[in-house]
């Protein structure tokens, strides 16, 4: 029998925020140092209302629990977020809206695949698009860690076969391949409908099927010292050009009164301080 997976291991202050705001129910055990103990009040007392463990831990355990040193004083263990398998070549019918939709055809690093989803989040994208490449990473431990959140504002697709399923979006979305050079200026593109931001794999870029599903190409131009930027950075950069201003942020809720000042029952509700 094959062993089931291993609990997905959230760190970070924003991350455990996130994922308390987000997916509540997920949680299985949560850990935190000292210095954490006030973000950590308000979750303690949300977990012992549904009889799921807490404890306050020094760094050293909380670095062997979290598997890593940067766990930045709190740790979530949590149940195994899949991303989402799309059953074919279509979008589902409740996607939610927005100007641009990035899809990424092979991003093999993690910290990748979290620096573009914490940078899609705060330009306002709703959704993330992997394709069915076996170099592409998939949701974990450093994708949740380096997103900072942003994984727990986006809904998370797989393609099965992407360049059929973007063939079949070119009646909603202008579809763009991000390429190294070739390609149009930001500003050339059209923006009379929504866009799908393909980004390829670090070291060879899209597929060349995907390249072909593709109706325009876009490069950024640089000062022609470096050849290119690193695949996140390209994606902050063209999600600011493509997609707009970002998201107003919410204003932060308030702190708690008193150390044991109860949250609300309502999961989505929770007051968390921010540290």
């Amino acid at each position: 029998m094959p062993r089931p997976p291993e609990p997905h291991r959230i760190c970070g202050a924003a991350p455990v925020r996130a994922l308390f705001i987000r997916r509540p129910e997920a949680v299985l055990r949560l850990f935190y140092t000292e210095a954490m103990r006030r973000l950590a009040g308000p979750l303690c007392a949300h977990l012992a209302r549904s009889r799921r463990p807490y404890r306050e831990v020094l760094p050293e355990e909380l670095a062997r629990i979290a598997g890593t040193p940067h766990h930045g004083g709190i740790c979530a263990i949590a149940q195994v977020r899949y991303a989402e398998r799309l059953p074919g070549p279509a979008l589902p019918a409740d996607m939610p809206e927005a100007p641009l939709l990035p899809v990424l055809d092979g991003i093999g690093n993690p910290h990748n695949l979290g620096a573009i989803a914490r940078s899609a989040a705060f330009f306002g994208c709703r959704a993330l698009l992997l394709s069915e490449d076996q170099r592409q990473a998939d949701l974990s431990d450093a994708a949740f860690r380096t997103a900072e959140g942003g994984l727990e504002l986006l809904r998370v697709m797989r393609a099965q076969a992407l360049p059929a399923l973007l063939g079949a979006m070119q009646d909603r979305y202008l579809v763009v391949a991000a390429v190294a050079a070739g390609g149009l200026a930001p500003a050339a593109l059209p923006r009379d409908r929504p866009i799908a931001l393909v980004l390829g794999n670090e070291e060879q870029g899209p597929t060349q099927p995907v390249l072909e599903a593709c109706t325009a190409r876009v490069t950024l131009t640089g000062g022609g010292l470096v050849e290119s930027l690193n695949v996140s950075a390209a994606a902050a950069v063209l999600f600011h050009a493509l997609g707009g201003a970002p998201v107003p942020r919410a204003a932060p809720a308030p702190a708690p009164t008193t150390p044991r000042a109860r949250p609300a029952t309502t999961p989505g509700r929770l007051r968390l301080p921010r540290h």
